[in-house]
């Protein structure tokens, strides 16, 4: 409390109260509490008081119950503590090792879930359609990395909100859920129709061949699968970030990686299903397959109308195109060099690994991302340009051994990856998945390309992040699509170098040639 000779202040949880001594009875004591007749005048007409709320001070209560620091956080001792001057919002006041306990566990989830994306894949390419419709290898990516776009950009503007208080009452989060699930139908359907037709072109570029049937059946496997995924994985990551505020759990640490630990597998599930069933209808029902792709598409219209009436999505709806569809092309290319791979037998066993070590960056990274954005929502809206928000490419220094909250996770997601990927890797050779066997030499190479995939992801989320907030642009719609399909791409690139490499070193004890 403070004093001055014009006037009195009293504070109390964010709302200053200025009072007039002579509008209060003159007996009342210095910092006794004030009736609420006391700001009644001597005619009886009110006094009028003004109300500031702490926008800072009420955003670090509600971060402060969501990430219940060690358990829990006193709002009443910040209230009566007198030793030490007002203080910014610290949004984010975790330790490394309850960040790490936070993640660890859905970061294991996820990469079983990954894991068994990869053993269904290692199944899968040798059936018929893989083989005749090579172009399907090209999807593979693309709509893994569209899912994890659609599903992990979902999570974190879900994550953001209900961080900062806009999913608290029951009307809120209705809206919250109706909008952002209309609206990832509406994203889900146009980039599965538009990675049908990248597959098609960059199946067709090293060939120079093309065939309506195949093309018409690219199209109905992409939209239909891509419609079916988000809508249960939708639901799912709105169960999740639920669950977790009301476990008082930061649903940044969790809900991305949640978002991919059944993400992968039931995507490419039911891309082979789908893609193998339609494949089937080819000869006997030709007019299957584009019943199936005008079907989804003619659904449009409904998500479309249901998006644009919610204040919450509109905008994205409007500008959250770019960064999707141009992480579906970058996703793409990665899927043109999966293709070019395993088609080749010497190269075989690179199936089976492409979606861990593209599932294990994304997931890691997309956590960090959702995290950053978290702590700048708490400092203003984008474009406010806090000083916590560098529109300077950042120093790795800073980025990975700064003292800072973001610098910590960075660090410990960073540490996951060695631990993480032996478990996925040793998973994957006792249900004796692939055609390679797990060499030292082999665990060298895929490890380097592992730790630095992520190394690289991480200090782009840094910059990216910063970057695209101090231009105005909301990082939880922009900035996930990028890193997730960025790591698609130096994942595979790394992982097929890394094969490449093996067999020509000859390390004929990985079975890499066989």
């Amino acid at each position: 409390m403070s004093s001055k000779p014009e006037q009195e202040t009293q504070q109390n949880n964010g709302a200053v109260l200025p009072i007039v001594p002579g509008d209060c009875h003159s007996s009342q004591e210095r910092g006794h509490l004030v009736e609420p007749s006391d700001f009644l005048g001597t005619d009886g007409d009110g006094v009028e008081v003004v109300v500031l709320e702490s926008r800072a001070n009420a955003k670090g209560v509600r971060e402060e119950d969501a990430l219940l620091e060690n358990g829990s956080q006193s709002n009443e001792s910040d209230d009566t503590s007198t030793d030490r001057g007002p203080e910014p919002a610290s949004p984010l006041k975790e330790t490394s090792f309850s960040i790490g306990l936070q993640v660890l566990f859905p970061f294991l989830l996820a990469g079983f879930g990954t894991v068994a994306a990869g053993m269904v894949l290692d199944i899968v390419q040798h059936w018929d359609v893989f083989k005749y419709v090579t172009e399907v290898f090209i999807l593979v990516p693309a709509l893994l990395g569209l899912k994890g776009n659609l599903e992990m950009t979902l999570a974190s503007r879900l994550s953001t909100a209900a961080n900062i208080g806009q999913m608290d009452t029951p009307k809120e989060l209705w809206r919250m859920i109706t909008g952002n699930m209309a609206l990832i139908q509406v994203q889900a359907t146009v980039v599965g129709f538009l990675a049908s037709i990248a597959a098609v072109i960059f199946g067709w570029i090293p060939d120079g061949h093309f065939s309506i049937d195949h093309a018409v059946l690219l199209c109905a496997s992409s939209v239909a699968t891509a419609f079916i995924a988000s809508l249960v994985l939708g639901m799912i990551m709105i169960g999740v970030i639920i669950g977790s505020r009301k476990m008082g759990i930061n649903p940044d640490n969790v809900a991305t990686p949640i978002a991919a630990s059944l993400g992968d597998l039931i995507t490419l599930a039911l891309l082979s299903g789908i893609s193998w069933g339609l494949y089937k209808e080819l000869e006997s029902k030709a007019y299957v397959n584009p019943l199936v792709c005008a079907f989804f598409i003619a659904l449009l219209p409904i998500w479309v109308i249901i998006a644009k009436r919610n204040a919450a999505t509109r905008e994205v709806l409007y500008s959250g195109w770019e960064p999707v569809i141009i992480a579906m092309a970058i996703s793409s290319v990665g899927g043109l060099i999966l293709d070019r791979t395993v088609s080749d037998p010497n190269f075989a066993g690179m199936a089976v690994f492409t979606p861990v070590i593209n599932g294990v960056g994304g997931n890691l990274v997309a956590v960090q991302a959702s995290r950053i954005s978290t702590y700048l929502h708490m400092s203003g809206m984008p474009g406010d340009s806090p000083e916590t928000a560098p529109r300077k490419c950042p120093s790795p220094c800073s980025t990975f051994f700064s003292s800072d909250v973001n610098s910590r996770s960075a660090r410990v997601l960073f540490l996951l990856v060695v631990p993480g990927h032996l478990v996925f890797l040793y998973t994957i050779s006792s249900m004796q998945g692939g055609h390679t066997t797990l060499t030292l030499i082999f665990i060298v190479f895929y490890m380097t390309a592992a730790l630095l995939q992520v190394l690289i992801l991480l200090y782009i989320a840094d910059w990216m992040v910063h970057w695209m907030w101090g231009r105005d642009l909301d990082p939880d719609n922009f900035s996930i699509p990028y890193l997730t399909a960025l790591g698609d791409l130096i994942g595979t690139g790394l992982l097929a170098l890394s094969f490449h490499i093996l067999w020509l070193i000859g390390d004929r004890d990985s079975d890499v040639g066989d």
